[in-house]
């Protein structure tokens, strides 16, 4: 009797220490690796700081997101690849980073002169989200690029300025003895086609690369992370319009095994994150770009002007070529463009009349305040 009482009591604190075990098990946290394109300071670093803490809170601890900077694991141009592979769970960068891969990346992150069409960052987000985007976006990864991953946009942070210059600029024949840092892909084919010369680095070569003579102009993205990258040490001059990334959207990728092994609620919250990543961009851009071009001005004898006009008819001229060239080429391209000119026909038209009414509201203050 004894015996049968003393194994049951065995089989009985087995049993509760596995399932304690499993307890524990369950209760520590699945956590996910974020590699960005971009320094710790960038105010986009911030906001993708910002998105883990929503997932962090939203799970109630079960996920814990780790971002890290650019080159902690690998480079900003190595990201696609790190993410395919599970070096890393997920990146933080720009789809036209992958135009080597294929050209119609640079059409859902950067589409030139917003596709030709008029597309603004407003609009392009309209497309992803309501005109078929996001379909067309997915399959990029899936079936264009055949990797094995997971695609969301999380950063819509543009217009970016035309960028940084030692001195002023009047025409495009100035820029001509110029080595300037463009983006790449399409976008560098296309200053290519005007007579530029362009260089593609990431961010944080940017400063050193001008420093040493290497580059004499640049653009990367805005005013506040500009100035946080040293941009004003450097140069003087500021140009404002960039039809070059006239949109400008951030994604973030999530390798697919890893997606797939997640609990369903745990994607709904990514999702969730994702989408309010996405509204805080919009706000967040606006202000601290705001009070940091104020701060170059000011504090830094930066002037600012607008870029000359002659570079929009060039540019756009130069797009158009480039992307015919392109669809010729590429039926994938081709497909991608086709949607958002469909879409921007039936957009654009609207959205361009009913903002005249914040264009004239803010011109009228502008000029109110100059007097």
């Amino acid at each position: 009797m004894l015996i049968k009482l003393t194994k049951r009591f065995l089989t009985f604190a087995v049993l509760s220490f596995a399932l304690s075990g499993v307890a524990i098990a369950q209760s520590s946290p699945i956590k996910m690796k974020i590699q960005t394109g971009v320094p710790s300071a960038s105010i986009y670093f911030e906001l993708m700081k910002n998105f883990g803490e929503r997932v962090d809170k939203m799970s109630n601890g079960r996920m814990k997101v780790e971002v890290l900077p650019d080159g902690a694991v690998v480079g900003a141009f190595g990201i696609l690849d790190a993410v395919d592979k599970g070096v890393v769970d997920g990146g933080f960068a720009w789809t036209h980073y992958w135009s080597g891969k294929n050209s119609a990346a640079a059409l859902f992150s950067n589409p030139a002169s917003g596709s030709g069409v008029g597309l603004d960052q407003v609009s392009h987000m309209s497309w992803l989200k309501n005109g078929g985007g996001d379909q067309l976006y997915d399959r990029l990864f899936t079936e264009v690029l055949k990797t094995n991953i997971k695609p969301f946009m999380i950063q819509p942070m543009g217009p970016d300025p035309f960028g940084w210059f030692k001195k002023p600029i009047n025409s495009i024949n100035d820029m001509k003895s110029m080595k300037y840092r463009s983006p790449p892909g399409l976008t560098a084919e296309i200053f290519k086609e005007m007579g530029l010369t362009t260089v593609a680095m990431p961010g944080a070569e940017i400063v050193p690369a001008a420093q040493r003579g290497v580059i004499d102009a640049a653009e990367w993205i805005g005013p506040a992370d500009d100035m946080i990258l040293g941009f004003q040490n450097v140069f003087k001059h500021y140009y404002l319009q960039g039809l070059h990334q006239s949109t400008d959207v951030a994604e973030l990728l999530i390798n697919k095994t890893y997606w797939d092994k997640l609990p369903a609620d745990l994607k709904s919250i990514i999702e969730t994150a994702v989408s309010a990543t996405i509204a805080e961009t919009y706000t967040f851009n606006v202000y601290r770009n705001a009070v940091a071009l104020e701060k170059l001005k000011k504090d830094h004898g930066v002037t600012v002007h607008n870029t000359p006009k002659e570079f929009f008819t060039a540019f756009q001229k130069a797009t158009s070529v480039v992307y015919a060239r392109e669809s010729e080429k590429n039926p994938f391209f081709k497909e991608v463009l086709d949607s958002q000119r469909k879409f921007a026909g039936v957009v654009v038209p609207y959205w361009t009349q009913i903002n005249e009414l914040y264009y004239n509201i803010g011109a009228t203050a502008v000029g109110n305040k100059s007097k």
